[in-house]
């Protein structure tokens, strides 16, 4: 199955899963990628990396009914899961080996990566052409010339596009944080 074109697919897809545990596999498969890959840089062995993501895929099946949408995507919730798992076997590993807790440089990592995962479904949600000129100014890192060449707008307009989505993605960051 192909990505949802929009937050309306996503949305549709969670609350299915909900009322039907066995539409599940639509968002496993969406997902399954994303979070193995979050593991796959962190652990040492791939065996680690399928239990975690196996676990992450449990969690979320067992608490699905109580996930609410709140317009972001539900990767995020998910990665926020994967997080927790991960942290959860850095404490009992660090408990085995007598240290007390995952080193705080990993954890920061964890929260930047979820910061990521949260931008990264905002700015999916954006108008097409706010979406393609944040990805082109700041993903593949062009000029507004190139840009607008691209677009075929003037300079000034790529600009006001630019503007519009920078503050839309402000405002939609400061509401999840508080």
């Amino acid at each position: 199955m192909k990505a949802p074109a929009k937050a309306a697919d996503e949305q549709r897809l969670v609350e299915a899963a909900q009322k039907d545990p066995a539409r599940f596999g639509d968002l496993y498969e969406l997902n399954f990628e994303r979070v193995y890959a979050f593991f796959a840089c962190r652990v040492r062995h791939r065996e680690e990396a399928q239990d975690l993501t196996s676990e992450v895929f449990h969690r979320a099946l067992a608490n699905l009914p109580r996930f609410e949408w709140r317009g972001v995507p539900f990767s995020a919730w998910l990665m926020k899961i994967a997080a927790n798992a991960l942290a959860d076997r850095w404490q009992r590993a660090a408990r085995e080996r007598g240290n007390p807790a995952p080193p705080a440089a990993e954890e920061a990592q964890l929260d930047k990566f979820e910061e990521r995962a949260q931008l990264y479904g905002l700015v999916r949600a954006l108008p097409r052409d706010q979406r393609r000129v944040i990805q082109a100014r700041f993903a593949e890192q062009k000029s507004i010339r190139e840009i607008a060449g691209e677009l075929k707008k003037s300079e000034g307009s790529v600009k006001q596009l630019q503007f519009r989505a920078l503050e839309k993605l402000r405002a939609q960051m400061s509401e999840t944080d508080g």
